[in-house]
């Protein structure tokens, strides 16, 4: 009799821890990612007429507080060029630069109940994230103004805060028990300057500078599995 029942409670308890783990299919996450990601970079407000597409390259540690709300660590080097000697001002300067930053990052799922429709499911790995960075600029080449050669008069070395704004989406892929373990980012950002030198030059006005980029990356979860109020996977 005793047998019968420590082998009925063994069935249960088994049976039991099944189910849970079958529940939590589809509702779990990895708390951490680590990813790197390429861009094509853009001086966006410059003083220079003349703007020139250039590489960088982006490595990056994120923190999931949930599938859809992420805290990202960036570690950034590329280059910004722009301007030409053939212009009227015959500005031209070449910027090699190291960036960091730290953002915080929503994606509509979040808030979407994407539980019944394809459209929002789909939506739901839309983003939004800003933050703050800094900059360090190193100008490897900058040419006198052929009008007002006292015009190149900014720092070759400044560092300087910046505000990254970005716009994204991330296609998330699963493994077998449904957790979105792959990341592929696709983005647009948008980096405002405290500053005036991430070419070079310093006009009088003090005008603020920024550079734009579009990136593609991928993230990589490497552990702390934890659960998510509903399901992540559709």
């Amino acid at each position: 009799m005793i047998k019968h029942i420590t082998k009925t409670l063994f069935i249960f308890i088994l049976s039991a821890i099944s189910f849970c783990a079958k529940a939590q299919i589809g509702y779990d996450y990895a708390q951490y990612d680590v990813g790197t990601s390429v861009g094509v970079n853009v001086a966006a407000m410059a003083d220079v007429n003349t703007l020139t597409v250039t590489p960088s390259v982006n490595f990056n540690f994120n923190y999931n507080q949930s599938p859809y709300t992420n805290y990202v660590f960036n570690l950034e080097v590329g280059r910004l060029e722009g301007g030409t000697l053939a212009s009227s001002s015959g500005r031209k300067f070449e910027n090699h630069f190291t960036a960091f930053s730290f953002r915080g990052q929503l994606q509509a799922g979040e808030f979407l109940d994407y539980s019944t429709s394809p459209f929002l499911n789909a939506v739901k790995n839309l983003y939004v994230s800003a933050g703050i960075g800094y900059i360090v600029n190193h100008i490897v080449y900058k040419s006198l103004d052929k009008r007002d050669p006292t015009y190149a008069t900014g720092d070759n070395n400044a560092q300087t805060p910046f505000l990254p704004l970005r716009l994204g989406y991330e296609f998330k892929i699963y493994n077998d028990y449904s957790q979105p373990s792959v990341k592929i980012d696709i983005g647009y950002q948008y980096n405002y300057i405290f500053g005036d030198e991430l070419d070079g030059y310093k006009t009088a006005a003090s005008n603020n500078d920024a550079y734009a980029q579009f990136t593609i990356g991928v993230k990589f979860a490497i552990g702390g599995v934890t659960s998510y109020r509903k399901q992540i996977h559709y």
